[in-house]
């Protein structure tokens, strides 16, 4: 896992493969490669950086793609009104940990037929995941979780 720094190569091609000719939003752009292997690809992405320090560094990276817009702020705020979205990068934020709080805006930033991808999750886990529990459970979507790496696993999840 990451630690919050950077998806790793495994996440970067997958996304590059989900984004192509769609629109776009990431939660916690970070340092934006997540962000940049979507660009090579969408239509358009939205990326939102919590943390100003770390957009900067971003934008950066992002300079060279006319399809990308960087905002810097809370997600739940800034993405909202310019959904509904083709696919979804939910990689900041505290959803994974509560997803209760906010399993309506998600739902809602997804286009019919958009998919939400959630990486950094721990295949096999035997406990109870809210965040799983969610994805599965909701009669709106449907859900499946891919292996990134032997330690990791990213779920995807298709809005019906």
């Amino acid at each position: 896992m990451t630690g919050g720094g950077s998806s790793i190569p495994e996440v970067q091609r997958l996304l590059g493969v989900l984004a192509a000719g769609r629109r776009v939003a990431e939660a916690g752009t970070a340092f934006g490669e997540g962000a940049e292997a979507m660009a090579r690809t969408a239509k358009s992405v939205v990326t939102v950086e919590l943390d100003p320090e770390r957009a900067a560094l971003a934008v950066q990276r992002l300079a060279l793609y006319d399809n990308v817009e960087l905002l810097v702020g809370d997600w739940q705020e800034l993405l909202p009104p310019r959904g509904p979205f083709d696919l979804v990068f939910l990689d900041g934020g505290g959803f994974k940990h509560k997803p209760e709080e906010g399993s309506d805006l998600v739902f809602g930033l997804l286009a019919r037929g958009g998919l939400l991808v959630m990486d950094d999750m721990t295949p096999g886990r035997e406990e109870f995941d809210p965040v799983r529990a969610w994805a599965h459970g909701h009669s709106g979507l449907k859900a499946a979780e891919v292996r990134t790496t032997p330690e990791a696993s990213a779920l995807l999840v298709a809005r019906i």
